[in-house]
């Protein structure tokens, strides 16, 4: 007999600057419709530019937050506002490309005092980048993730390496392994152990990417990552649901 049980509808914020020239930004609702036909996972999505995250409890109340690509963001402190509420509020989280990159910036300054550090592509006059241009752009490449066993990003994935996308000119350089001792968990590495993933193990979900994973494939299937993202929505959608007035 065929499950005709429909999961809670999760509502997801988006935040980023959305852009008809951002490839990664036309193939979110192609995304959304898989998600929904092919794994019945059912996300209300709210695009938030990233000036509006700046405003006082912008992401709460949302069952995930995702910060999409499309960097540079028009509000630096907007994307940290939202990336630290879902941090510290315990809701789904996933980074992509300047996401991922902005993910690493509001740890480095919210948990390991790092207050200092900068983006170069935010801030080039800083004395200390934690972000830097990549030694060879990324724009338009494909390149083999090493997963770390045991790892959130191996679990989602289901493989020991995975080959993805990438559109970016920045990457983290300094201060890693602060950041490590602090507590955030690299979990992905190109060939040359180069970091490309990062998650937080003691994190409902937190997870970022360096590539673009809205970029596998055709856009008929969701990648794992946000796949994984979806589910641990519907579960946060699921547990408020269950909870007490």
């Amino acid at each position: 007999m065929t499950d005709t049980t429909l999961s809670p509808v999760a509502k997801v914020a988006l935040v980023g600057d959305r852009s008809p020239n951002v490839v990664s930004h036309s193939r979110i609702p192609e995304l959304l419709h898989a998600l929904a036909a092919h794994d019945r996972l059912v996300l209300d999505a709210y695009w938030i530019p990233s000036q509006d995250a700046a405003a006082e409890g912008a992401v709460r109340g949302f069952d995930a937050v995702w910060v999409v690509p499309g960097s540079p963001y028009r509000s630096e402190a907007g994307v940290l506002a939202a990336i630290r509420t879902a941090r510290t509020e315990g809701i789904p989280f996933l980074g992509t490309c300047g996401g991922f990159q902005h993910a690493l910036l509001e740890f480095a300054r919210g948990v390991c005092g790092l207050t200092g550090v900068a983006h170069a592509e935010n801030d080039p006059g800083a004395d200390d980048f934690l972000i830097e241009p990549l030694a060879c752009s990324l724009a338009g490449h494909e390149d083999t993730v090493v997963l770390e066993a045991g790892s959130l990003a191996q679990s989602v994935i289901g493989a020991e390496r995975t080959v993805e996308r990438y559109n970016c000119h920045y990457g983290p350089s300094r201060h890693l392994d602060t950041l490590r001792q602090h507590g955030l968990r690299f979990s992905g590495h190109d060939a040359q152990g180069r970091v490309r993933i990062a998650e937080l193990p003691d994190h409902p979900f937190f997870l970022a990417s360096l590539f673009q994973p809205e970029l596998s494939g055709d856009g008929s299937h969701a990648h794992p990552m946000i796949r994984a993202l979806a589910r641990a929505a519907v579960d946060h959608a699921a547990r408020a649901t269950r909870q007490p007035a």
